[in-house]
């Protein structure tokens, strides 16, 4: 029997890659003895690293959003010599068919969407309803058919090198005392209503710091503004890690944390792939399409009328879905986890 060797375009979002596991494991477990090597941007596929279930990663850098048809054309080509037996494609672009397309890979797999059907030549029709989770469309490619039964969803779980821990605490010269390290993550990059007001952010790590505990900062450059206004109404009590780490650092700092609150982010899919427990806060998204999928997560979102709108600014220029989730209700859920 010929073994499957599969190429998984990757998306983009490093919280839909972190969720994409879920189709990796699924993958292996159908084809005990095949390869999955994965194509994407390098933001995102650098959390592909910590997947086992992973061989290859082929970076394709290409900026959001843009065409370069050349650059697609010249990768298709180099990967025509690879013998790969499928290919499925997850974002939902036409654009992220053409590697595939270009390398001849036989069986192309994935979503109609964007005029992309002779492209994809294993085209399905997404069903919303039956598959309203992100984590479902994405494992429903596994399936040989359309319209076969969901397999069961195993949760994404990556796997860090422990043994690092010692060099990024002297790295980033941290804090080696034994004392609970509460992350935040107050970024997000899709926009402002993802996220959570810097002031309960602060006033949620006063509360954490007076009893002893460490807080880190986590955020790219982008988040560097939000993290040091969070540690300046904290006196610089934090220790803010934004902008100083790449992602895969970021990964492997986020395993040392004893708890995380994060917005729904790609950093808040991360920490609950690392079964950390994690309060993860809701207010423009819908946690029944993207909730965290580890064990240890607990999900506070307002069901507010206008909740969830999906704009990445509040057009009613009030932010309520976050701004009245109030620090002690975080408190709370974070207690709870912490008492379990």
């Amino acid at each position: 029997m010929q073994c499957q060797k599969i190429l998984v375009v990757g998306p983009a979002w490093v919280g839909d890659m972190v969720m994409a596991q879920s189709l990796f494991a699924v993958l292996k477990q159908q084809h005990l003895n095949c390869q999955i090597d994965v194509i994407a941007p390098p933001w995102s596929l650098s959390v592909a690293a910590f997947m086992p279930q992973v061989s290859q990663l082929i970076e394709l850098n290409i900026a959001h959003g843009q065409f370069a048809g050349r650059t697609r054309y010249q990768m298709g080509f180099r990967l025509k010599s690879e013998g790969y037996t499928q290919a499925i494609v997850l974002p939902n672009s036409w654009k992220s068919a053409l590697v595939p397309f270009f390398a001849k890979i036989p069986k192309r797999t994935g979503y109609i969407g964007e005029f992309r059907k002779g492209l994809l030549n294993d085209a399905r029709k997404l069903d919303k309803h039956r598959l309203h989770r992100t984590v479902d469309r994405f494992v429903a490619l596994a399936n040989a058919r359309f319209d076969q039964l969901l397999p069961e969803i195993i949760p994404p779980a990556l796997r860090i090198d422990d043994s690092r821990h010692l060099q990024l605490r002297e790295q980033f010269k941290l804090n080696q005392s034994g004392s609970a390290i509460l992350a935040l993550c107050p970024g997000a990059e899709y926009g402002s209503s993802k996220q959570w007001p810097e002031a309960h952010y602060a006033a949620l790590a006063r509360h954490y710091l007076d009893k002893g505990w460490q807080i880190w900062l986590f955020g790219s450059g982008k988040d560097q503004q939000v993290c040091h206004a969070i540690n300046q109404l904290t006196l610089s009590e934090c220790t803010d890690l934004s902008g100083r780490t790449r992602l895969s650092e970021a990964v492997e700092l986020l395993s040392m944390a004893t708890h995380v609150v994060s917005n729904d982010s790609g950093l808040m899919h991360i920490a609950a792939a690392l079964n950390k427990p994690l309060v993860a806060l809701y207010g423009s998204s819908d946690p029944s399409m993207t909730p965290p999928l580890g064990d240890h997560a607990e999900i506070l979102s307002l069901t507010l009328d206008c909740a969830p709108c999906f704009q990445r600014e509040c057009q009613y220029q009030h932010r309520n879905c976050m701004e009245l989730m109030h620090p002690q209700m975080v408190v709370e859920r974070l207690d709870s986890l912490c008492a379990s």
